[in-house]
This record gives structure tokens, C-alpha cells and sequence, in this order.
């Protein structure tokens, strides 16, 4: 998942011969899983155990999720050119599905998150969809009949670089998905395959936003989507807008980013080519936030939707939103920002935030360097009061969880030791994984009583 395309390289700039020295494990350290500052003993959310993926040590991931019905974690890893799948009653590494695009570099080394894949991820009983580096999405077949070949469909979307996050209608008829890294960024309207035993999924329609809404030539994008069945509407993150507030600096060529983003509210039954402002009368548009260019969106109780703002978009973005999609109030949550991926579990009443870019100290205000950040499981219940942060890997970003279970997957990063630019610049990951490879992170907060 991106962020404005200007600060992309931002995220995997080179590390310095110093910080390299001051690393306190080796590449060839291997140690009991759940350890260090990532598993501390005071936290409501405690670690479990660490669940290692085989092949080439995780460097670059994008979305994950999960489906709590088959008891299957699904993790976008680039690293491997596939999707990942745990099983997340046994906790063990079950299968990759290949055929996707892996890691792309830019010239200099660093990994090109605008053509890698696969991207986002998301699923509905025995259908996995899936985008990928190259504008396309894949639509997987998870029945065990069809383990040797299960990508069903590769659709393109029409775009040069890759389908991101998406989502779907609770009956699994509708996908929603972002080309995020396009100039100007678009969505794609699908009807997907719902419970039906044959892959059927087409195109509906490409929407894109008004451009005096998201300019084109700036690099703006749009973000993570979710479905809120009440009102029967996709809600999609949009980083950054023009004129919000009126006057704003919306392109990062010209200075420091200061407008903050919106919340594009799209009907699928009733959908429109490119949309603009939020008009209250049909319910859709582009909603205007307030101190939040988010990334993340999750829906959780009462209709309210979690955005995961982040001083990547905007340095001056300190807090989390959370906007009710009915009445359209909202209130700022303290001391956590700079999330990715954002997740509301059922199971236990929470909201978690993959937060790559929290601030390390609030009390001093915005926190736009790298130096000024570190990496977060954030833990927000219900009632959107942050109970607690757990630190993570430095490029740690996925989260999502299994409601049945109250299990919270965290994909940490591989040391920079080990696979250079991008990868954990801390001693985090290697702890929570015991390994220096990066693993997913299992995490557990036990109610009333339940537990492994």
C-alpha cells in the first residue's frame, strides 16, 4: 500500500554505515520466537508466537487478510511472488500460490512498490482476489481441486502499475479496487463471483475523481476501501485533496505537503464515472477530512469507520480519525498516526493499526522524518480510545485478524543485514521472529477466558 507517490522512496531510503554498526544481532542469530521490545509482558495484546514463511527473507509486503470461516491468513509477499496462507487454528505455514510479479527495483536498489505485487488482498469463502504489480487482478480459486492451478482470471485493469487494496460487499457479489500508483489514480468496479463454483468476475466500471478534487501530475492517490453494509456504500481513503483547506499545498514538488485528504463514498449499484464532492442527497463523493491524510479504512461498531492518517501524507497529522458514515461526526484519537493497513475484530471489539510511521515522541508536535518515527501494532477499542502501542518491525505496515480466534497477524520485516534497503533497522523484528528471515507475527488478546 502507498502513500503520496513523491514520498514512496522516502520509505526505503539507504542506511547509514553508523546505524549498521549499532545493529545488536547478526545475520546468522536464531533464538525462541516472541522476545525483545515487540513481545513486552505489560500489554493487554500479548505475542503468541511467530509463524516463519519459507523461501527468500521477507524484504517487501503489502496487504493481508483474513478469512476467519476457512481459518486462513492471506499475506501479499512480494518477496516470495505470491500469497502466503497460514492456517490460523494450527498456526502453521501452509502454502504460496505463485504467478505473481514480485519485487521490482528502482535503479538505485531500493524496491518500486508502484510495480511489484501482488498488492492488496481480500477474499470471500473459496474465491481469494488479488491484485498484482502489472494492473492486474487475479482471481484465486481456494477448493482443494484446484491446488495445482488456481488462478482462475487475470483481468486488467487498463493501468501500467499495480492493482492495490480492495474490497468487497458482504455477499461477496461486488470488488472495489484501487490503482493507487496511476497519475491520475482510479478505481475499478467489479462484479465478482459471490458463492458461485465457476470464476465469472468482469468489469463494471473505472471510476476516478473529479480533478479539481485529485489533480493529476502530482502524484496523489487513493487508498484502502471498505464496505459498510448499513449504508450500503464503499468507503475509499484519499491521501491527499485539493483545497483542504482552501489554499492548501497538494503537490510534494512545491513544497511540504499541507492539505489533508478525503473519503470517497461510492454506490455500486448507482455507479458514476468520476465522482466529486460529497453530495448528501445520494450519499456519495468525496467527504473533506479534518487533520487526516489517511491510508487505512476499516469499518467497525455503529457504523464508524477507523482511517489510518499518516505524516506521510501530511507531516502535520499527529492523531487516528474516526467518521461515523451515517451522521458523518468524527473524532481525533491521541498519540497514534502514520498507519498503513487498518483492522476492526469482531472478535474482540478492537480496531488494530499496522502504523509504520507513529510518532516516537508527541509531545513534540509533528513527526515528518524517519528519525522522528517508529513502527507499531496499535490497539484502539471500540469506543476509539487507544489502549496501547506494541513496537514492530521497522517496516511493518499489514495487519489483520482472525475474529473467532482473537489471533493479530503482524508480517515483520527481515533485517536490513540481511536484505538490505527496506529492510528492519531495529532489533524488533528479529525478536519477535527469532529468526533474521522476518516471519508473521502472531499476537492474542484473550477474552473472557479464551486463549490458546
Amino acid at each position: 500500500m502507498s502513500v503520496h507517490n513523491k514520498l514512496r522512496k522516502h520509505l526505503y531510503s539507504s542506511v547509514g554505515p553508523v546505524l549498521l554498526a549499532a545493529m545488536s544481532f547478526a545475520t546468522s542469530a536464531v533464538a525462541a520466537p516472541c522476545t525483545g521490545p515487540g513481545a513486552p509482558t505489560t500489554t493487554q495484546t500479548k505475542c503468541l508466537t511467530a509463524v516463519q514463511i519459507p523461501g527468500n527473507p521477507l524484504l517487501s509486503f503489502d496487504i493481508s487478510w483474513v478469512n476467519p470461516i476457512r481459518s486462513e491468513y492471506y499475506l501479499a509477499d512480494r518477496s516470495n511472488s505470491g500469497i502466503d496462507i497460514i492456517n490460523t487454528n494450527t498456526l502453521t505455514f501452509q502454502r504460496t500460490i505463485p504467478g505473481f510479479v514480485g519485487v521490482k527495483r528502482n535503479p538505485n536498489g531500493t524496491v518500486n512498490n508502484n510495480i511489484s505485487g501482488p498488492d492488496g488482498v481480500t477474499s470471500h469463502g473459496r474465491w481469494l482476489y488479488a491484485g498484482d504489480g502489472d494492473s492486474t487482478l487475479k482471481v484465486i480459486d481456494l477448493s482443494p481441486s484446484s491446488a495445482k492451478s488456481p488462478i482462475k482470471q487475470t483481468i486488467s485493469t487498463g493501468g501500467m502499475t499495480r492493482v492495490d487494496e480492495m474490497a468487497l460487499t458482504t455477499d461477496g457479489n461486488l470488488l472495489l479496487a484501487a490503482n493507487n500508483a496511476e497519475d491520475p489514480p482510479f478505481a475499478t468496479l467489479f462484479a465478482a463471483n459471490g458463492d458461485d463454483p465457476v470464476s465469472h468476475t468482469t468489469k463494471i466500471i473505472k471510476i476516478t475523481i473529479d480533478p479539481l478534487i485529485v489533480p493529476a501530475g502530482a502524484g496523489l492517490s487513493i487508498e484502502q476501501p471498505a464496505w459498510d453494509p448499513t449504508t450500503a456504500r464503499f468507503y475509499t481513503s484519499v491521501p491527499i485533496i485539493a483545497n483542504n483547506p482552501a489554499g492548501c499545498n497538494f503537490d510534494g514538488a512545491a513544497g511540504p505537503i499541507t492539505c489533508d485528504g478525503g473519503l470517497l463514498v461510492t454506490d455500486p449499484v448507482h455507479p458514476t464515472a468520476v465522482q466529486g464532492a460529497f453530495d448528501p442527497a445520494t450519499n456519495t463523493g468525496v467527504i473533506k477530512l479534518h487533520a487526516c491524510g489517511p491510508n487505512g479504512s476499516t469499518v467497525g461498531p455503529n457504523d464508524n469507520l477507523l482511517l489510518g492518517c499518516t505524516p506521510a501524507n501530511n507531516p502535520a497529522n499527529v492523531t487516528t480519525l474516526v467518521i461515523n458514515a451515517i451522521t458523518l461526526n468524527y473524532a481525533n484519537i491521541a498519540n497514534i498516526t502514520g498507519s498503513d493497513e487498518v483492522w476492526f475484530n469482531e472478535g474482540d471489539g478492537r480496531y488494530y493499526t499496522g502504523s509504520n510511521r507513529n510518532c516516537k515522541d508527541f509531545t513534540l508536535g509533528p513527526c515528518p522524518t524517519a528519525a522522528q518515527q517508529a513502527a507499531v501494532l496499535g490497539v484502539i477499542d471500540g469506543t476509539s480510545v487507544l489502549i496501547e502501542t506494541v513496537p514492530q518491525s521497522s517496516g511493518s505496515h499489514s495487519v489483520a485478524a482472525d475474529s473467532k480466534r482473537n489471533l493479530i497477524f503482524v508480517p515483520q520485516v527481515a533485517p536490513v543485514l540481511v536484505v538490505g534497503p527496506g529492510g528492519d533497522t531495529t532489533a524488533v523484528g528479529a525478536g519477535i521472529c527469532g529468526t533474521t528471515s522476518g516471519c508473521v507475527g502472531v499476537y492474542q488478546h484473550q477474552v473472557n477466558g479464551q486463549g490458546r
